[in-house]
């Protein structure tokens, strides 16, 4: 049994934050971090003190982190970005919350002291003497400090204090992982009840020195233990008195929920992955229907994550296909009108979204990357609704006179046509370049619409029915949400946002076949038509090559696929060479365009295709491919081999054992993470078992139905039907987990004597 721990982020938006420009405003982003750790970073809303992020993440974290904090920054361009405040929640808070920490919550002032980080190493022990105990105190060395200094290190020294007496070791230049190997004496007094304190400190030739953190041992505990070596993680200093600065900061709205799982071997979760796929094999055919009962059990709240949970687990299997081939049906089964037809947030409408994440990620980029990139470049100011255009935010035209309205909605009419054009064009061009799955499943679903509705007065709803998801669900949100789909780093300024929004539109009435409906709702849209009309005639070609597929090539492409090792990360990465020395002297920046897959990290000079990545995720990505690695190292050095010695700690073996432990557990979860198949089964059970009343209830509803004697009533009774076996399943499932060892996470190496002060 292992426990996973893992945190929901959203991070919504700010209010009433202080200006720190000169302009009188502020261009804020956040930093989340984990134990001092940053592993997220939202993108820049500039020129507001209330901005709105709406941003979401999922991170895996190792069960035994302390707290996660949120920074609110102000970007500057020529100077250090600006801390605005910060909020924080302490692990226990997240536990005492089951649905979540969400809401408003006021900022508060960073103060230097409290924001430490790292682990010093540490020998303690009691020694006999002639006249008195002795206590001695080793200081090895210390890890992963905070960075202070200008060059990006610190120079840190260590000061050790004992009933008004200190000592301090020397000072190591430039360094986050110094060893000192200094041991230090205290002569201790029978019954002492006094503390020992070490504190790290960062030294300063012409300021004062700043604070690294510190670790308080009890002395009358240490005296009944043994001699005592480990790593104690530094903390702040929180004797000084705050200054309550609550409420003139600002307040961060935000959504935050804690998960934690225990997750049993694979052998245990069998029986309930097999049952499923049983029914997922059989279909409509299936005596108890699993799916459509988890379906009508589901809430709306929950229903994507059950969706998502149920495609990652089915696709583990190779049978994504047949489950949405399996939702499909059951959706067409009780529709009769075309016009509502997978537009409902169902079950598959919700798995075939993730389904497209999953599956179809880089194949947007491929398609839409250029266009984006383009708008963002271009920033051309764009507007159709004549009641929204303002004349003076356009500029001059060519004579140097101010353009009239028409000409703006004419200009604009023309900026979009050219998007709009790209755009399908680009996409017409894409068939072969859509994955095989995805084809596949269009083509299921293009084949079940046309048995349903097979008239020739819904000669177009088979069409509609593969770009409600491919148009309206896919890429109109990933234009108008770009950073979201990881095909910008930032966020659109108003202007561009604009701009996406009426492209996105103009692709949703493309994808609804150019509509009465559609065309009433914005008729000053109507600009637009010649070119929704040609897309539609683009659009309806580009399925009918997309659906119509031998199964022979279908069949060549997954085998083509399978050969290949799945892409983990892909993108840009700067590699930096420093001329000179100093934060002010000239560097130069090489950018290569890296791909990593579960089994090699290769690099080219030139890219196939865009896409953006920020070093975070490519930080995630590497240490999702490193968990399972049986030959990973416990340390490492983060540092160079230079001249006689490593720069980050200074030791003088090029083979010895690192100074920093290797972090492989916080990554961030991803459309493209490795498929954790025993994860996914015991979050679809956590979900069952919270449903198992409505199950039962339905178990007996049939019973009632039936004849008597053909379904059992109980889960002792030997079950006859998929239903019956269902509970059973969680019944064993049940008993596994209170049978199991709770598997608590192990504890910090010397928390005994550390007091938490």
């Amino acid at each position: 049994m292992a426990k996973r721990s893992s945190l929901y982020i959203r991070i919504v938006e700010g209010k009433n934050l202080p200006a720190k420009d000169i302009t009188g405003s502020s261009d804020p982003y956040c930093i989340v971090k984990v134990d001092n750790e940053p592993i997220l970073r939202t993108a820049t809303v500039w020129k507001t003190l209330c901005p709105f992020w709406g941003e979401e993440y999922q991170v895996h974290l190792p069960p035994t982190f302390h707290a996660v904090a949120f920074y609110v920054m102000d970007e500057d361009a020529l100077s250090r970005d600006d801390v605005i405040g910060k909020v924080c929640l302490t692990r226990d808070t997240l536990a005492s919350h089951p649905k979540g920490f969400s809401g408003w919550t006021h900022l508060t002032e960073v103060d230097p002291d409290e924001e430490v980080q790292g682990e010093i190493h540490l020998r303690l022990e009691v020694r006999p003497g002639a006249r008195a105990c002795r206590l001695r105190c080793s200081v090895l060395e210390a890890r992963d400090l905070a960075p202070k200094d200008r060059n990006g290190a610190s120079d840190p020294f260590v000061r050790v204090r004992y009933k008004g007496r200190t000592q301090e070791t020397s000072i190591v230049k430039k360094s986050c992982y110094p060893r000192w190997n200094e041991t230090f004496e205290f002569e201790l007094e029978e019954g002492a009840t006094e503390v020992l304190c070490v504190e790290t400190w960062d030294w300063d030739l012409v300021s004062r020195n700043d604070f690294l953190g510190k670790v308080v041992i009890d002395i009358q505990r240490l005296q009944v233990a043994q001699p005592e070596e480990g790593w104690f993680r530094l903390q702040p200093d929180q004797t000084k008195s705050r200054r309550h600065d609550e409420g003139n900061l600002g307040s961060l709205q935000l959504e935050v929920r804690l998960r934690d799982e225990m997750v049993l071997p694979s052998s245990c979760y069998q029986p309930l992955v097999q049952l499923l796929c049983h029914e997922v094999k059989l279909g409509m055919q299936g005596p108890g229907q699993l799916i459509s009962l988890i379906e009508e059990t589901t809430s709306t709240e929950c229903r994507q994550d059950v969706a998502t949970n149920l495609l990652k687990l089915f696709l583990g299997q190779g049978l994504a296909k047949d489950f949405l081939d399996l939702l499909f049906q059951l959706e067409l089964s009780r529709t009769s009108e075309t016009n509502t037809l997978f537009r409902s947030n169902s079950l598959a409408s919700k798995s075939m979204e993730s389904f497209l994440k999953v599956a179809g990620m880089q194949y947007l980029h491929g398609v839409l990357g250029p266009i984006i990139n383009k708008v963002f470049e271009e920033k051309k100011y764009v507007e159709l609704d004549p009641s929204k255009v303002e004349v003076k935010d356009v500029g001059c035209s060519g004579l140097h006179r101010p353009q009239t309205e028409a000409e703006v909605l004419e200009q604009s009419a023309q900026t979009l046509r050219a998007h709009l054009g790209a755009l399908l064009s680009a996409l017409s061009r894409s068939v072969r370049a859509c994955p095989a799955v995805v084809r596949a499943t269009f083509r299921q679903l293009f084949r079940r619409v046309r048995e349903r509705f097979p008239g020739a007065q819904h000669e177009n709803v088979p069409f509609i029915a593969v770009t409600s998801f491919l148009c309206l669900r896919f890429f109109s949100p990933a234009i108008m949400s770009p950073k979201l789909f990881h095909l910008r780093e930032r966020h659109a300024d108003a202007r561009t946002s604009r701009t996406l929004l009426l492209l996105a539109k103009a692709v949703q009435n493309v994808g609804n076949m150019d509509t009465p409906a559609s065309r009433a709702k914005e008729a000053w849209m109507e600009p637009l038509q010649p070119t929704v009309r040609q897309g539609v005639a683009q659009l309806k070609d580009f399925i009918t090559k997309l659906v119509d597929i031998e199964e022979k090539d279908e069949l060549d492409l997954q085998r083509t696929l399978s050969l290949q090792a799945p892409p983990v990360k892909e993108g840009p990465l700067f590699i930096h060479r420093t001329k000179g020395k100093g934060p002010l002297m000239s560097s130069s920046f090489k950018k290569l365009y890296f791909f990593l897959t579960t089994e090699a990290l290769s690099f080219a000079k030139t890219p196939s295709s865009k896409c953006v990545n920020e070093l975070n995720q490519w930080l995630s990505a590497l240490r999702k491919v490193s968990i399972n690695n049986t030959g990973l190292l416990g340390s490492y050095h983060p540092g160079i081999f230079r001249g006689d010695k490593w720069s980050c700690c200074h030791q003088k073996e090029k083979t010895g054992q690192g100074c920093d432990k290797t972090r492989s557990r916080v990554t961030l979860q991803e459309w493209n993470d490795p498929l954790d198949h025993d994860l996914e089964a015991q979050l679809i059970y956590r979900h069952l078992l919270g449903v198992e009343a409505m199950l039962w209830e339905r178990h007996r509803e049939l019973s009632r139905g039936a004849e008597a004697g053909t379904v059992p009533a109980s889960p002792g009774e030997a079950p006859k039907d998929s239903l019956a076996q269902l509970l059973c399943v969680l019944q064993d499932l049940r008993e596994a987990h209170s049978s199991s060892p709770a598997g608590s996470p192990p504890s910090e190496p010397n928390c005994l004597l550390e007091l938490q002060t």
